[in-house]
């Protein structure tokens, strides 16, 4: 037990006393977050598209105060004599469309440069163009149509925002925590001094792991913290389930870092190694952006990835306030790719650089 607690307490401190590991396990991924929350923490609100209207529009200008009221939220109409050069706005980027009428006739001119921003305009405008439509005939909708969100409506972006940004963290603090001092030891010779002393390998292994748990522990408090005091992050009653998800995930990537340590000979090449599978993991499991609009392949390969795991229990317990279930295949699946890189690391383990 001594010789456990003080290989942890030395392991504690040499991360802590290490300010790249710091940067890159802490600094870093808080990075992200707090530019990703400035930039998109708009408590959900889609931005409006641009209209010029050109002449007179009698779907707008004499449409109902209500339905002015409702596509007011959604289009921002501004006013042009010049058709021509209205056009030319829309085509530089500086309008999303124009729109004119003729008769009965509604002409719309709009950019295709954003598709989808052109899909949801042309659906809005529509819907404008038959609601006139109903209100012409005197005939009232035989449907109507009632929407809510699935979701706490005051949730905003940086809900869904910070389980994929911790994920990525936890990944990197555990993943390069372990391949760095792998190979460091290796090479200064600790590993051989620490296989002679009077210490069982459980005991180097699980000082390790609490390590690395710990600076999970440390990066959840940093962030959750920080996005709730700054940016209105609000924990669901399910938030604690999340602690489970951190040690499965924690073990997961301290196996990958595990494996990288175990086949490289250099610090460099060990955390050039553990970045050249984070990094991209990063990016395919939904931690910078999600993938609903992935084609469906890729989403089916991300699921061979368990930083994708990792983000997708964590958002089930953080902010959807899903319960027990939703973390049982997620830390099965981290435990299981642990389970295997920790067989396979063992068998290219080396205690010195000879």
């Amino acid at each position: 037990m001594t010789g456990f607690v003080s290989l942890a307490t030395a392991m504690a401190k040499g991360f802590i006393r290490d300010r790249m590991a710091m940067f890159f396990a802490i600094l870093f991924p808080l990075m992200f977050l707090v530019l990703f929350a400035g930039l998109f923490n708009d408590e959900g609100d889609a931005p409006k598209s641009s209209v010029i209207q050109v002449g007179d529009v009698a779907l707008l200008d004499d449409a109902p105060k209500q339905a002015k009221e409702s596509y007011d939220e959604v289009l921002d109409i501004s006013k042009s004599d010049d058709l021509d050069a209205a056009i030319a706005d829309v085509r530089e980027g500086d309008a999303d469309a124009v729109i004119t009428q003729q008769g009965d006739t509604i002409h719309v001119d709009y950019t295709a440069a954003d598709q989808v921003g052109a899909a949801t305009l042309q659906g809005v405008l529509q819907s404008i163009v038959q609601s006139a439509n109903v209100q012409a005939t005197g005939e009232p909708p035989t449907f109507n149509m009632e929407t809510d969100q699935v979701e706490d409506e005051s949730l905003t972006t940086v809900q869904y925002m910070t389980p994929g940004l911790l994920g990525w963290a936890i990944a990197m603090g555990a993943t390069f925590g372990a391949a760095a001092n792998l190979v460091v030891w290796r090479k200064n010779g600790m590993l051989r001094r620490l296989r002679l002393a009077p210490i069982p390998t459980s005991s180097i292994v699980l000082s390790r792991v609490v390590v690395s748990i710990g600076i999970a522990a440390l990066q959840t408090v940093i962030f959750v913290s920080i996005a709730s005091a700054f940016f209105g992050l609000q924990m669901t009653g399910g938030a604690w389930l999340s602690i489970p998800l951190l040690v499965c995930g924690t073990l997961s990537f301290m196996a990958i870092g595990l494996l990288a340590g175990s086949v490289s000979k250099t610090e460099e090449g060990a955390t050039g190694l553990a970045n050249f599978v984070i990094l991209p993991m990063a990016f395919l499991s939904g931690s910078f952006f999600p993938l609903d609009e992935a084609p469906g392949w890729l989403q089916a390969v991300s699921q061979a990835f368990p930083l994708k795991h990792l983000n997708d229990g964590m958002l089930d317990v953080m902010v959807r306030g899903e319960g027990v279930a939703a973390i049982v295949g997620p830390c099965a699946f981290l435990l299981a790719i642990a389970a295997v890189l920790t067989a396979i690391s063992a068998r290219l383990f080396r205690w010195d650089a000879t």
